[in-house]
This record gives structure tokens, sequence and C-alpha cells, in this order.
């Protein structure tokens, strides 16, 4: 355990790590996604990146046929910026924040092994000093393409068609879920803010929360600099609601993004059973057939 004390730091990267990464790896062999909405994109971005702004890409009905849908769509926007097995890949956005780490959970759930986030994002890079650039993103191209400018852009990979068995321990769908609500092994974390958590802002068909789910908004995990809070900080506020690391965690929010930020979180901290609900709230707020609460302040 190394810097903040995680027991995988290797999963975030300062920007000083990024820039050596970058300057080892300067070619086909280095994939950064930026995830900022566009326009912040195109007023600067690191050196090389490609743009994905994964916010509204989503998915509220997690039953098998729809999933396999959706983990195509979103692997084959992932092949179109180089994404393969084979590359490094980092997300990025402003900060420490959620699209970054849906990106990370996205690749991890499909068994990529050599994903990464930028701690801190495009603030902390700038604020170490390093060089922003506001030039279109490289297009991809087949690797069949030839000439000179192949070696100036991204190559587009095969990913969506020969992506892994996806990864049923990284993933929770609405039938898991459900067959859990009794189990003592297992703790629902609800990451959304305290007015959803208590349905006063109601964002489904109904308000409120998953049976048993315990409450810590991912906003808790971002220090005051954008960054993610040392490991100590993380372990007491998660101890604290009952997300200890002998438990199975699923951490869920309105739509599986800030839950994904919880779960770098948990990656981060070595919690050996996490899974993301990805249809979270909106799908299970939506089915009138599930059991809700509705706590009260």
């Amino acid at each position: 355990m190394t810097g903040k004390g995680y027991a995988n730091p290797d999963l975030i990267w300062t920007p000083e790590e990024l820039k050596g990464h970058i300057g080892l790896q300067k070619n086909d062999n280095l994939i950064l996604i930026d995830t900022r909405p566009a326009p912040d994109w195109s007023r600067g971005h690191i050196e090389g990146a490609a743009h994905l702004d994964v916010y509204g890409i989503s998915l509220n009905n997690t039953r098998p046929q729809a999933l396999a849908a959706f983990t195509w769509m979103l692997a084959y926007l992932m092949e179109i910026r180089g994404v393969d097995y084979e590359k490094t890949v980092v997300f990025y956005e402003d900060l420490s924040g959620f699209r970054a780490a849906r990106g990370f959970w996205f690749l991890e759930y499909l068994g990529h092994e050599d994903v990464h986030v930028l701690d801190g994002g495009l603030s902390a890079w700038k604020k170490a000093g390093f060089q922003v650039s506001k030039e279109a993103w490289p297009m991809a191209q087949s690797s069949q393409d030839s000439g000179p400018a192949s070696s100036k852009r991204i190559i587009r990979t095969s990913f969506a068609s020969h992506i892994k068995k996806p990864i049923r321990e990284r993933i929770v769908t609405v039938d898991d879920v459900l067959g859990r609500l009794e189990n003592p092994e297992t703790v629902i974390h609800d990451t959304r803010s305290a007015d959803e958590y208590y349905a006063e802002n109601i964002r489904a068909a109904r308000g409120g929360i998953i049976p048993g789910s315990r409450h810590l908004e991912w906003l808790e995990f971002v220090g005051k600099d954008g960054s993610l809070r040392p490991a100590s900080e993380l372990r007491t506020m998660l101890e604290g609601i009952g997300c200890t690391k002998d438990k199975e965690i699923i951490p869920i929010c309105q739509g599986g993004y800030r839950s994904a930020h919880a779960y770098l979180v948990y990656r981060l901290l070595g919690y050996p059973r996490v899974r993301n609900y990805l249809g979270s709230w909106k799908e299970w707020g939506d089915r009138i057939d599930l059991p809700i609460e509705v706590p009260i302040r």
C-alpha cells in the first residue's frame, strides 16, 4: 500500500504518473478517454485524448437480452476510440468524478486488466503544470489502412466483436438484488443525494430506497481538491455505515454512474466482493412489483 494508502493504488494515476506513461507509450498502446461534455473537451484536453461523454448512456432494464444489447453498444463506442484488451486505457474528467469511474467499471466488467482513472482529473493535470490541447482527437481508422497518417491516428479495433465473457461478479441485475434482500452477507450502498434517498426528489415512478439500503453520498469520497480522499478516511466512512470488507457490497444510485464511482473506491480499498447495480433506482423505482422503503430523516 503506497501513496494514499490504497490496497490497489495502480487503479488511479497521478498526473505525474500519467505523464510518464505518455512518454513511454506515445503511440497506439495508450488510450486516453476524456469523458466530459463535448464543449468542455473542445476548450482543452490532454493531447491525443479521444472524447466519449458516457453520461446518458444508461440502461434501466437489466434483464439478459437488454443487458447484452447495452454491453455490445457501449463496447462499440469504446472500440472506435481505440480500446482493446492489449492496450492501457485511462479515463478522466474535470475532477475524480463518476463519468471516468463509469468507464473504468465498464471495462473491468468486461475483463480488461489495464484500465485506470486520472486522480483529480484535468484540473490536477493543469495544476501540475502540464499542457492541454484544442486539436481534434485522432480519428479511428482500420488497422488495415496504410499511409503516413496511420501513425497519427487512433487505430480502430475489433473490441466489440471480441469482448470477453463479462465478469458477473462485478455487476448485479434486478433479479440478483431481489434475491439478496434478506441476505446478511450483502450490504446495499445507496450513493444518491439525501433528497433522493429520503424520497424528497423523486426521479422514477416511485421515490424511496431498496429495503435495507445504507446511505452515503458518493461526493463524500472526493476531497476539496477534486481528488479521491486517502484510504483511511474512506474506510472510516464506509465502515461507519456497515460496509465492511467481509460483506458483499452492492452500490446503487439513479442510473449506475455514482455507484460506479463507489465501485472504484471499493476496488481501491481492496474489497473482494463489490458489484455495481447498473439499472439502479431508475429500474427499481419504475418496477411497481418490487418492494421499497421510504425512510424518514
